[in-house]
Parts: structure tokens; C-alpha cells; sequence
């Protein structure tokens, strides 16, 4: 199976659903875009005001070019759009794809719904797609992104030097790389996540 750009999946247990990103999801999440610091490590920033209609709409368009294919969150528990998550670097003829661009509201932060999300991303991602490698990747001054994917078995492989300007300071800052692969998943990596969950 590959990953078919033009059909619509609906990634869900009873936490979250991931749900294909669309036009209309800007006005719910719209509010959780303008909090303070949720865009300090992206390079594509919004805040929540008219750009944030742009974001959304060049999420979409992406998707459309099939490369990325990006997710709105909702929280099944709370009953409230969380954030978004997505796809994107998908090449087939090397079985990988990497995951990133996500971001939560602060109220969605630190209650285990990344945990969710990772889990069935990678999951339909080496169970359902069969791909070999997931790669994600951060800021190197973004230590709560770094963490995070730390926790949910993610292994760092590599550093690209200088990739970002610096938040912190005036100088540059380092790329982190970071993978789960199919085999480790399937071994041992997928019960030890989900007994997180």
C-alpha cells in the first residue's frame, strides 16, 4: 500500500482523531494559534491572525502537490481541535516519510495527547503504509520537541550543523535528526508507547 495524496485518512483511537486538515478547520484553531511562543521554531510562523488562513491553505495545497499530508487534532476527550501534525517527505521508491510541523495549544500540551498521535502515526505508517523509517527532526535549542520525541522511543542518528539561525542568540544553531524504524517499532518500541498511552 502506498500513500494515496487524494483519499481521505482518518487516523482515531478513543484519545484523538487525526483528521485531514481542511479549510474549515482555520476558525477552530485559529485562537490556539495565537498564543505566545507556539511559533518560536518554525520557519513557516503564523499567529493566528490573517497568515494563519495562509498557513492553513498552504497546509492543503501541499497536500494537493503530494507533499505533505497534513492533519488536524482533536481531542476526543476535551471535545476541542488541539493542533495540527503532518506527513510530509514521503518517498516511495525509498519506503520512508518523516512527521513534523506539529503544534498543540498550551491546554493540549503535557496530557499525553503527542503520545496518541505519534503512536498512530507510526503505526499506520509501518503497519498500514509498510514503510521501513519514519524521520522527525528539531531545532537543537528546542529541548521540549527534542524530549518529547526522546520519550516516545525515537532515536537520535544525527546532527546537520548550522542549519537555523539561533533563537537563543545572535549565532546559528544545529539541526537534530531523530528516526523510528520498522523493525524496532514491530520489536519492542510499539507495546512500550502504548503502555504510555
Amino acid at each position: 500500500m502506498h500513500l494515496d495524496f487524494a483519499k481521505d485518512y482518518v487516523l482515531e483511537n478513543e484519545r484523538v482523531s487525526l483528521l485531514p486538515l481542511k479549510v474549515e478547520h482555520v476558525e477552530p484553531l485559529a485562537e490556539l494559534a495565537k498564543e505566545e511562543h507556539l511559533w518560536t521554531y518554525f520557519l513557516g510562523r503564523s499567529d493566528g491572525s490573517a497568515d494563519f488562513e495562509f498557513y492553513i491553505k498552504n497546509a492543503i495545497g501541499a497536500r494537493k502537490e503530494q507533499k505533505e499530508y497534513p492533519f488536524a487534532v482533536f481531542d476526543n476527550k476535551l471535545q476541542k481541535f488541539a493542533g495540527c501534525t503532518r506527513y510530509f517527505d514521503y518517498q516511495q521508491d525509498l519506503n520512508t516519510i518523516r512527521l513534523g510541523y506539529t503544534w498543540y495549544g498550551q491546554e493540549f500540551r503535557g496530557i499525553g495527547l503527542n503520545k496518541n498521535c505519534k503512536y498512530l502515526m507510526f503505526q499506520f505508517a509501518f503497519e498500514q503504509l509498510g514503510l521501513e523509517r519514519v524521520g522527525l527532526g528539531a531545532h537543537a535549542e528546542n529541548q521540549i520537541s527534542l524530549a518529547a520525541m526522546k520519550s516516545i522511543g525515537c532515536s537520535q542518528e544525527g546532527v546537520i550543523r548550522n542549519m537555523f539561525p539561533s533563537i537563543q542568540n545572535n549565532g546559528r544553531a544545529d539541526a537534530i535528526l531523530l528516526s523510528m524504524l520498522k523493525a524496532e517499532w514491530l520489536d519492542t518500541k510499539k507495546e512500550k508507547l502504548r503502555h504510555r498511552l
